[in-house]
């Protein structure tokens, strides 16, 4: 079966530099449609992106001709400059940095969806960091506390 036909199933999860509530539910849904342009450009297929003023999640079914570290670099790079266009009062945005990239199999693939779909719900009972903490839990991820995020300095 050659590559072209390979899918990893990724859901990428990554922060509001200080995690400032900078994305506002005025604008998010464009963000969401210029990022899967993003994507989409990559050959890559976006299943689900949704967003909280402080951080966002991207599902996507990714094909392997590209690496993670690059594909997430162009898409923050890109995403930062479309929203420092767009008047919408972040002209200092920045994505924090790193991410988490989590893999899932095709099984769970409704699962993660659902979970991504129901991110206001779901935020309502816990934290950001509490929810990445446990991500980082689940996925048997060591991490030292002080660089999970960055503090303002």
């Amino acid at each position: 079966m050659p590559n072209s036909y390979t899918q990893i199933h990724i859901q990428f999860v990554f922060a509001v530099k200080y995690r400032a509530a900078l994305i506002r539910a005025d604008w998010k849904e464009n963000l969401h449609q210029f990022i899967t342009s993003i994507f989409q450009e990559n050959k890559h297929k976006m299943l689900q992106i949704n967003s909280m003023p402080d951080h966002i999640h991207i599902f996507i079914g990714m094909r392997p001709h590209q690496s993670v570290s690059s594909l997430i670099q162009h898409v923050k790079t890109e995403s930062s400059k479309w929203i420092k266009t767009q008047n919408f009062g972040c002209g200092n945005f920045a994505w924090q940095e790193g991410y988490g990239a989590f893999t899932y199999g095709k099984s769970q693939v409704p699962d993660v969806i659902r979970y991504i779909q129901n991110q206001e719900k779901h935020h309502q009972k816990e934290t950001f960091l509490d929810e990445y903490r446990k991500h980082l839990t689940m996925f048997e991820i060591d991490w030292d506390e002080q660089y999970i995020f960055k503090e303002p300095e």
